[in-house]
């Protein structure tokens, strides 16, 4: 079986595209479960389903969903392999922009979108930089210079992943990037396996619930701004 893990921000297509990526993958007789971690609600199980695509959900509530992914994606690839899929797809949570959920020998894609600024490639963590395939959507809402602007952003910030552009809405080019997923290297076990970057770090009294404000309230992982100390104009 093949593992594929695919990240990005809120809002950035990721179902929709994997949706295209998955009606391209079962039109040539591929079996294909997927997976969709989120934190706090999740509708896109049900877009999963009207596709005929067997899903496991996971809701991390208060946690991480880096840290819940992790904890969880042994037993998630082990039902994989149980039920016979030929792909598995693991969507991640898309919470913050220092989300890491990629595995090194797995394949890795980051879903972004045009809408995002010129500027937003440069400021995304690990799901970005560290991704073997960078796909790009919403790219007809936007001008034919903002795409290349944008896109060269993209190669800035991941000068090794290749760049796709997929509509998430009609589903031109999902598949292409099926085709690519194709080329994924064969999952049997994850233990012992590695990140490709470390996970978002934080274990402070805010983390175990505390809601009070103040220094004396600060306890664990804590880690303050530097103040400038140029004079207010």
């Amino acid at each position: 079986m093949k593992l594929v893990t695919i990240s990005g921000p809120p809002s950035s297509g990721k179902t929709a595209v994997l949706a295209g990526v998955i009606r391209a993958m079962m039109a040539s007789g591929l079996k294909v479960g997927a997976l969709k971690y989120d934190c706090l609600a999740t509708n896109d199980d049900d877009v999963f389903r009207a596709i005929g695509v067997p899903v496991q959900t996971g809701l991390s509530g208060n946690l991480c969903p880096d840290h819940y992914f992790v904890s969880n994606i042994e037993e998630c690839l082990d039902w994989g392999i149980r039920e016979g899929f030929d792909f598995l797809l693991s969507e991640s949570a898309g919470l913050c922009n220092r989300c890491a959920p990629h595995i090194k020998g797995v394949l890795a894609v980051c879903v972004i979108d045009n809408l995002m600024g010129a500027t937003t490639p440069k400021k995304i963590g690990p799901m970005l930089k560290y991704a073997d395939i960078v796909v790009i959507t919403k790219g007809d809402i936007v001008s034919q210079a903002e795409r290349e602007v944008f896109a060269f952003q993209v190669r800035r910030a991941n000068p090794r992943a290749k760049i796709m552009h997929v509509n998430g809405i009609t589903g031109q080019g999902a598949g292409e990037l099926a085709s690519q997923f194709l080329l994924a290297p064969e999952t049997t076990c994850l233990d012992g396996s590695r990140l490709r970057f470390s996970m978002p770090a934080a274990l402070c009294s805010y983390c175990l619930g505390e809601t009070r404000i103040g220094m004396e309230f600060q306890l664990g992982n804590v880690k303050k701004i530097k103040m400038s100390e140029e004079p207010a104009r």
